[in-house]
């Protein structure tokens, strides 16, 4: 394969909850492959810092500040991502929450509407809005950044994966009805080491790298590398289809 098939020379990408961990290795590796970059997230210093970072990578860089499941801000971003770089050729839906850890059947009413409103409706609507502004007569883009916990259950974090395997389901729902002008394909990650993660790997890191097949949680960038991937003309026929990685984890 040419290393020109993974050159992001030209395009523009938004990548949500850009900031942090995967998000802004997903950022910072599609500046490296010539894209530019808008990133969305809730922290202005976390916004100023992560565009610094990409500038200093030679990337035209942008940002916009919300939550993600806030419909008007998907409407802002996307809009002032078009306006500032041009347009709008790669959409990743990184933006995620998990309010609450406990069995499913004492879940709080508040937790999850903003579970859904966040990890389910969110990326809707960054698609429609993404559709309606650029892709529709341009193509594009979409990777939306699930886990391995749609494929599977899990105790403690039941609704959060419940809004994972909706949104590898809205994958396959959007790859099916853009094609074939805009290609959907998402990420399924296991443990990787993140802020959002870290009670699950800090407390006892040796053994949550023990328990991975190939002996060591993931790291940011190794999802960043497969949404490279799934950005370039690489994947140029692939849609629908999710990427797991876990570094094993499912196989046992």
């Amino acid at each position: 394969m040419a290393l020109a098939d993974r050159s992001l020379e030209g395009r523009v990408a938004l990548v949500t909850g850009g900031t942090r961990g995967i998000g802004r290795a997903i950022a910072e590796t599609y500046a490296g492959a010539g894209a530019a970059v808008c990133v969305v997230a809730r922290k202005q210093p976390e916004l100023d810092a992560t565009v610094g970072a990409l500038t200093g990578l030679g990337a035209r860089a942008t940002a916009w500040r919300g939550s993600a499941g806030d419909p008007d801000v998907v409407e802002a971003a996307v809009a002032h991502c078009v306006t500032e770089l041009g347009a709008l050729d790669i959409l990743v839906n990184n933006a995620a929450t998990n309010p609450y850890l406990g069995p499913t059947i004492d879940l709080p009413g508040s937790a999850l509407e903003k579970v859904l409103a966040v990890n389910v409706a969110g990326p809707v609507r960054w698609i429609q809005a993404a559709w309606r502004v650029w892709m529709a007569d341009h193509g594009g883009v979409v990777i939306n950044v699930a886990s391995i916990g749609g494929l599977r259950t899990s105790p403690g974090i039941g609704i959060y994966n419940v809004s994972k395997a909706a949104l590898l389901h809205l994958t396959r729902q959007f790859a099916g009805e853009l094609a074939p002008g805009v290609r959907v394909n998402a990420i399924a990650p296991g443990l990787v080491r993140t802020d959002m993660a870290r009670a699950l790997w800090e407390p006892n890191e040796e053994a949550a790298n023990r328990m991975q097949p190939l002996g060591r949680i993931g790291e940011p960038d190794d999802v960043a590398q497969a949404a490279l991937f799934l950005a370039s003309d690489a994947s140029s026929w692939m849609t629908g289809e999710t990427i797991v990685l876990d570094g094993g984890t499912l196989v046992r």
